[in-house]
């Protein structure tokens, strides 16, 4: 898990971002220095859960092997997978992240709901490194 990124699980999986004080501004990932809002005369940062919903801004596939710290077997065949940029429903800020197991460009459209879930982006013997994916509403596991 990235430390300060997302908490919860399941149903109660969600980004953690911080707001500014001063100018309400939202930041994620979260931001604990000082306000990226160069209009702002700064604020403090609290961290804040922010919307598990949104809405599809754009969308593409993957369709190669991304480099180094990606971490893949070069000994499996590549499998494409989906990437969405979405919309979060309350900070109108936008978010990258790939798409959940089985979803694929085919199964989106710009404007459908999705909702965060955790997945899973690395595992070993000793690890798992949990991220984040979007799925379509009323679509589960």
């Amino acid at each position: 898990m990235v430390a300060g990124w997302f908490t919860g699980e399941g149903d109660d999986f969600r980004f953690l971002g911080t707001r500014c004080s001063a100018c309400a501004s939202v930041f994620f990932p979260r931001e604990d220095a000082h306000c990226r809002n160069p209009g702002c005369p700064g604020g403090e940062l609290r961290e804040v859960p922010l919307s598990r919903r949104g809405r599809v801004w754009s969308y593409t596939d993957s369709r190669y092997r991304p480099p180094s710290p990606f971490v893949s077997d070069p000994e499996l065949p590549w499998e494409p997978y989906a990437l969405i940029a979405v919309e979060l429903e309350s900070e109108r800020i936008v978010v990258l992240g790939q798409a959940a197991d089985g979803v694929t460009v085919a199964d989106l459209a710009v404007g459908m709901e999705v909702e965060v879930v955790p997945g899973v982006l690395h595992e070993d013997a000793k690890t798992t490194w949990t991220t984040w994916k979007w799925r379509p509403t009323g679509v589960t596991a």
